[in-house]
């Protein structure tokens, strides 16, 4: 399970990527953290930029123990992960909420833990799983209403919190590890339709074509009225997030030099609106720089997926790459106003232990399984 040799097998393409994508996140944490007292001084190591750098050590390790894990073993063990998550997602229900809603359970003396996070995570290992042992029969509708079980259950817990853009993220996962597999094609071709037509309605709303007022009478006969809020092109947050991007111009304002995300009317300028509060410091030649180390990152991912040498690699490997590819793209298309604001943090860039901790397994066990390409 734990073989020395994998250490010399990682794809180290991989480290200088993470590397300045965790050097970007302590830059605008440092800048949207700091006191208003100590405003445009050099000074850098805010409380949850330390913070942060605490979870990037812990990430690195979670990193290395899952690529030096044999990945195959998960086979073993995926059904018990899928069962455990389910729980932690129902056991919420039953603690009290934080900030009105059930997402986080208190771990005194530690963090707020979010099992949303690891439900992504849990989700892919289980479908992949699944879709392996189904063989010859993954193409039927018997096997395709089972995948929409095993995704849509922690779909809906997720849903029920409530964390529209969690449980959307596992939406896409499924339908690429879908049609890698070969499910039944009518359904997938049906189910990616309602994707399409879902982003695209949303995307003419936010940009303007369609008017989120007119609208309004029709989609509230099945929606309900605060559901349907979430579609508002015109909050504050969807304006100051486009603000903050156009202050920055080409090449931005500087650090520590933002006027207005670094004054704080730019909401959850660490959290949700890290994109928008780089962009407004280092404008659009800053966020090139950025979109090209994500595109890097998500284009070895991919290739995992092509030299795995097992059906249950290849699988678990299109899903990871999947993961991070829609946090990538949700993120940043919140922050332009094609979609609503929900909650989908930037992998690596976000302030937080649960998603950093979530996405550093993944890439640990996307190692697990190119180390391996060879080795059996």
């Amino acid at each position: 399970m734990w073989d020395p040799r994998v250490l010399s097998r990682i794809d180290f393409r991989l480290f200088p990527i993470v590397f300045c994508l965790m050097a970007i996140s302590l830059l605008v944490i440092s800048s949207m953290t700091i006191d208003a007292s100590e405003w445009e001084s050099s000074y850098f190591w805010t409380p949850l930029v330390k913070s942060q750098m605490r979870w990037f050590c812990l990430g690195w390790v979670v990193f290395f123990v899952f690529a030096f894990f044999d990945y195959r073993k998960l086979r073993d063990w995926s059904v018990f992960l899928y069962l455990g998550t389910i729980l932690l997602l129902v056991g919420l229900f039953f603690v009290s909420p934080i900030q009105n809603v059930h997402r986080w359970y208190r771990i005194p003396g530690i963090a707020n833990y979010q099992p949303s996070e690891l439900a992504k995570l849990v989700v892919i290992i289980a479908l992949g799983w699944f879709l392996e042992r189904r063989g010859r029969f993954v193409g039927t509708l018997k096997s395709a209403f089972q995948m929409g079980i095993i995704a849509g259950i922690p779909f809906l817990l997720i849903l029920k919190q409530p964390d529209l853009g969690t449980a959307l993220v596992l939406y896409p996962i499924s339908l690429c590890m879908g049609y890698l597999a070969g499910v039944h094609k009518k359904v997938l071709h049906s189910l990616i339709a309602i994707g399409m037509v879902s982003f695209g309605f949303a995307a003419l709303v936010f940009l303007g074509v369609l008017s989120h007022e007119k609208m309004q009478p029709f989609f509230t006969k099945f929606m309900k009225e605060y559901q349907y809020d979430r579609l508002n092109p015109n909050t504050y947050h969807q304006k100051a997030a486009q603000t903050a991007i156009a202050i920055g111009g080409s090449t931005g304002t500087g650090w520590h030099k933002s006027e207005f995300s670094g004054r704080k009317w730019l909401p959850a300028a660490h959290t949700d609106s890290v994109f928008a509060a780089f962009g407004e410091e280092f404008g659009f030649v800053g966020l090139t720089f950025l979109l090209f180390l994500f595109y890097a990152l998500i284009y070895c991912s991919f290739q995992v997926a092509v030299v795995a040498r097992d059906a249950f690699g290849r699988l678990l490997a299109a899903g990871l790459a999947a993961y991070l590819a829609m946090h990538v793209l949700i993120n940043i298309a919140m922050m332009c106003a094609l979609l609503p604001i929900s909650g989908v943090p930037l992998v690596f860039v976000t302030y937080g232990g649960s998603s950093l901790l979530t996405t550093m397994a993944a890439l640990g066990l996307l190692q697990s399984i190119y180390s391996r390409r060879f080795m059996f």
